[in-house]
């Protein structure tokens, strides 16, 4: 139904009226189908409308001009700055007060808290399709918007009124800050937005891009918004909250799995621990994964349509099933291939999506924080057919759907890597405050118990830390003995382990981890150089 806001009704019927023998002069103005749906929440108390990167405000297209309407006007970002700008290489963390991130303008928001409506043209550049959607200005506008909806829902004269985002154009709104689960209506160019201001509010306290570490946003109790000031009688939400992992395809990791949950129960978390599995993991192996403390999901695996057959990374998209986790608000993925060295529960205190740099712009997907999603989840089976993953696994692919990320200390996700001259020294320490330790290279349940066997493989050697190894073998210690034995040293990783030490002996390699005589009670072959 088309109409015509409540000052101008009475004027249509007496115009009407007076050329009763030629009603067909008379036509109600059709409003955009946007203003339909937000309208009927404002009939009684009038529509009030801001307009974002709109070049004639006062005139939106279909709109009646006795409409309150008011421009946000602000200055454009920078052309000098560019995305790669908010996403470095490398930040100082040792210094972070010292890391700046380029300047983002934004309008004084205080001037604007009575909308009801912020209506913004997207801007959708020429190179879109090459550079997918790494515009610093594109970016400039999605914050200006959400900043916009958060002041207006928390304007004193209103406090928890209704205020939509109704953006315009082909590209339209980032995934990274507008969720599909506020999305209202999309039709064509045109998405309209009932957002979710707590989650909101969350990512807008992040900086503008991985440029600055990310900071925790609110103490327990308040992840979603809620006013530290807020009335003793409102009962606060707790949020439901997990740490997950995936086994897929194969057992290789079980034993590390197996680990990775014995270290999560040693840091005294209270958090649920979920594993998805799929049919390859056998009933006697789920038993244990339940006795080390996981409970188990059922899945079915993702093949990776950028993976090469039998490649590593065939199935890796199976990790895109943790989004369908829609129990729970938040959860922390962590690859079985890590070890928890401290509590990680600070670290929900992060939006989607919180992560570790890797290299380059890039972070790191072997520990995450994400919100489970129904329709996010759907959107990513749709795009991983079109969208190529520069390694043809889940962390090219996260990294192209995830281009606004949040920046976490290395300490949350350190990469047993020490080809940087500046870490761990030449024995390669693993830095003391680390958290979560990830190990690279060859994992040490298919190594020796006696040293870290990435020592033996010339390629390798930058993964070799025996501090990180030991510490590995000490959780292993403190697990129940109905568990270590799925840590097996299978015949092929100890015939594995004495090719590459006997080649570490021919090369005389300086380390000399080659003369150290092995004690590992696990091996069954004796013939060890």
């Amino acid at each position: 139904m088309w109409f015509l806001p409540k000052p101008y009704e009475n004027y249509a019927q007496t115009y009407a009226d007076q050329f009763s023998d030629k009603r067909d002069i008379f036509e109600p103005i059709k409003h955009p189908k946007w203003y339909e749906i937000v309208a009927e929440d404002f009939e009684e108390k009038g529509l009030k409308i801001g307009t974002v990167n709109m070049e004639k405000t006062a005139k939106i297209e279909g709109l009646h001009q006795g409409l309150h309407v008011k421009e946000v006007k602000f200055q454009p970002v920078a052309k000098k700055i560019k995305w790669s700008d908010l996403f470095p290489v490398w930040i100082n963390e040792k210094y972070p007060e010292q890391q700046k991130c380029p300047e983002i303008p934004l309008p004084r928001f205080e001037e604007f808290q009575d909308l009801n409506v912020v209506v913004a043209n997207v801007p959708c550049p020429q190179e879109a399709t090459k550079m997918g959607f790494m515009d610093v200005f594109r970016l400039q506008v999605n914050l200006i918007v959400a900043n916009l909806l958060v002041t207006s829902s928390q304007s004193n004269q209103d406090v928890g009124k209704e205020v939509y985002a109704v953006f315009l154009g082909s590209c339209g709104p980032m995934d990274e800050i507008f969720r599909c689960e506020d999305l209202l209506l999309h039709d064509n160019n045109t998405w309209i937005y009932k957002p979710d201001f707590g989650r909101l509010k969350q990512k807008l306290q992040m900086p503008v891009g991985s440029c600055q570490l990310a900071r925790p946003i609110w103490k327990t109790g308040q992840e979603f918004g809620l006013n530290k000031n807020a009335s003793k009688n409102i009962v606060h939400h707790q949020p439901r909250e997990a740490y997950v992992t995936v086994l897929h395809s194969s057992e290789d990791y079980l034993c590390g799995a197996i680990i990775l949950g014995q270290s999560i129960i040693n840091s005294k978390t209270k958090k649920d621990m979920i594993l998805l599995a799929d049919s390859s993991i056998s009933f006697k192996s789920l038993k244990a994964l339940r006795n080390a403390g996981w409970k188990i999901k059922k899945i079915e695996r993702i093949k990776s349509p950028n993976a090469e057959k039998d490649a590593y990374n065939e199935y890796n998209y199976s990790k895109l099933r943790i989004w369908q986790l829609t129990e729970y608000d938040k959860v922390m993925f962590i690859d079985s291939d890590l070890l928890v060295l401290k509590n990680l529960d600070e670290f929900f205190l992060y939006p989607q999506l919180s992560a570790a740099e890797n290299s380059r712009h890039l972070f790191n997907s072997g520990v995450m924080l994400i919100e489970p999603s129904k329709c996010k989840f759907e959107t990513m089976m749709e795009k991983r057919l079109t969208i190529v993953s520069y390694n043809g696994g889940d962390q090219g692919f996260l990294n192209e759907i995830f281009r606004w990320w949040h920046r976490w200390p290395t300490k949350a996700n350190f990469l047993k890597d020490f080809s940087n001259i500046d870490i761990g020294g030449p024995d390669h320490q693993y830095p003391k405050d680390t958290h979560a330790m990830h190990f690279l290279g060859v994992k040490p349940w298919m190594c020796y118990r006696d040293y870290d066997c990435n020592w033996d493989i010339e390629d390798y050697q930058r993964f070799a830390s025996d501090s990180a190894h030991a510490k590995w073998w000490q959780v292993f210690d403190s697990m129940p003995k109905n568990l270590k034995r799925f840590c097996v040293f299978t015949h092929d990783m100890e015939e594995r382990a004495i090719i590459f030490r006997r080649i570490a002996k021919d090369g005389n390699y300086s380390d000399g981890h080659w003369k150290i005589k092995v004690k590992d009670p696990r091996r069954k072959m004796h013939d060890i150089p």
